[in-house]
């Protein structure tokens, strides 16, 4: 099918530099440094009894914390200072009657034992819930202490069954969100979790677990509008962002991601769900020894769509599949049969992508035989072995146009 290239190149300028702008109402930017400005009272959680000792569970001191903060009438601020404080699940609900702003210093180290979490907060460890004008940061560690839970994963012993566990920090229903300067690691499994939010902007963070860690992705975006993602490292055992169901207007900026599988849009789709993702824009980004550089994943007999995605100046050290589209995703003990219906995949750039591939198969767009992927253009993508071997693509259902050098030649 033949591309209006300049028109599709019209959606990609128009949107990476209206979005950079990011009109969230203020500057986020700036957010943190009103609420600072603004803040009459600081609530230390020793003030209220947190030990920080490194053995005592200081949930109680926490708790009663954030209810002075998030009561007070004017900005306040909820000071962790510089110790170690362990806790069980905790969360922090809104609304509240102003800004406030949670400054961490210190370490919070997540209890070790599993049988701390029940039916009802398996979920999470560390959860914000329906808070608006929102802090969180200080330079402190966030720590899932996340062992046991991946001893326990039927992706670490497939003997075992396949069970949910907890989200280190997980912000759900949020609005006007700033999460900044914070190193996190050995989370259970997600380490930052952004559902339903919208208005949030995550930046300087590091985010680091084992290689062999099982579902211990960096950063989750779901259900959620208007994220920006920045200058942050993450190196993790799966995603180090992905995208997923509801998810628009997400741009991601200056990420050095590895080891991990990648920065993946889905899955989508699964148990013939409809789903979508779109105005999607990754820029700057450097993947080093990872599964996936830039995936989009969708399962068989879904609906919905993945649509108005960019990723652009885009670096792959030793990756072994760095660029894949997958409509027939199926991640099961069970074989995943040909469905009639997928999730619809358009309208993707892929600009100004170079560097090395771990596997002799470069590119890979494995669409599927009904729905198939349409209107994907590529430009100026230069991919060799890790010693300028030459490497291949493989395609299937897939109708695209190129623009400029295109490395490896591109299937017909």
């Amino acid at each position: 099918m033949a591309l209006h290239t300049s028109v599709f190149l019209c959606f990609s300028i128009f949107f990476s530099s209206s979005f950079q702008k990011h009109a969230f109402g203020q500057d986020n930017d700036n957010v943190a440094t009103l609420h600072a400005r603004l803040a009459d009272r600081v609530y230390s959680v020793e003030e209220f009894g947190a030990r920080g000792d490194d053995r005592s569970f200081d949930n109680q001191a926490f708790e009663e914390a954030w209810h002075k903060a998030c009561s007070c009438k004017t900005a306040s601020v909820l000071l962790v200072p510089n110790h170690k404080y362990r806790l069980r699940p905790i969360r922090f609900c809104g609304p509240c009657k102003n800004h406030i702003t949670v400054k961490i210093e210190g370490t919070l180290e997540a209890s070790p034992d599993p049988s701390h979490w029940n039916t009802h907060n398996l979920g999470y460890w560390i959860l914000f819930d329906s808070v608006k004008n929102l802090v969180v940061q200080g330079g402190g560690t966030i720590n899932g202490n996340g062992k046991k839970w991946w001893q326990k994963s039927c992706k670490t012993n497939n003997s075992l069954p396949c069970v949910g566990a907890p989200s280190a920090l997980f912000f759900n229903s949020c609005k006007n969100l700033v999460v900044k300067d914070l190193k996190m690691k050995d989370s259970q499994q997600i380490h930052l979790n952004i559902q339903k939010s919208m208005n949030v902007k995550a930046s300087n963070l590091s985010i680091i677990a084992p290689e062999s860690s099982p579902n211990t992705d960096g950063i989750h975006v779901g259900e959620s509008s208007n994220i920006l993602i920045r200058d942050t490292i993450i190196r993790t055992g799966d995603d180090c962002i992905s995208i997923v169901n509801g998810s628009r207007q997400i741009l991601t900026k200056n990420i050095v991601c590895g080891p991990g599988h990648g920065i993946s849009i889905g899955s989508l789709g699964a148990k013939h769900t409809k789903e979508s993702v779109s105005n999607v824009f990754v820029n700057d980004v450097i993947l080093k020894n990872t599964t996936n550089g830039i995936r989009i994943k969708t399962w068989q007999g879904g609906q919905g769509y993945a649509k108005d995605i960019t990723f652009q100046n885009i670096t792959m050290h030793n990756v072994k599949n760095p660029i894949i589209i997958n409509q027939n995703y199926c991640d099961s003990k069970l074989p995943c049969h040909e469905q009639d219906s997928a999730v619809e995949v358009s309208h993707v750039l892929y600009k100004n992508i170079k560097g090395t591939s771990a596997s002799r198969e470069a590119m890979t767009f494995n669409c599927s035989n009904n729905v198939g992927c349409h209107h994907i253009v590529l430009q100026n993508i230069d991919l060799v072995g890790e010693g300028g071997e030459v490497v291949t693509s493989a395609c299937n259902n897939f109708k695209w146009q190129g623009i400029g050098k295109i490395i490896p030649s591109l299937c017909a």
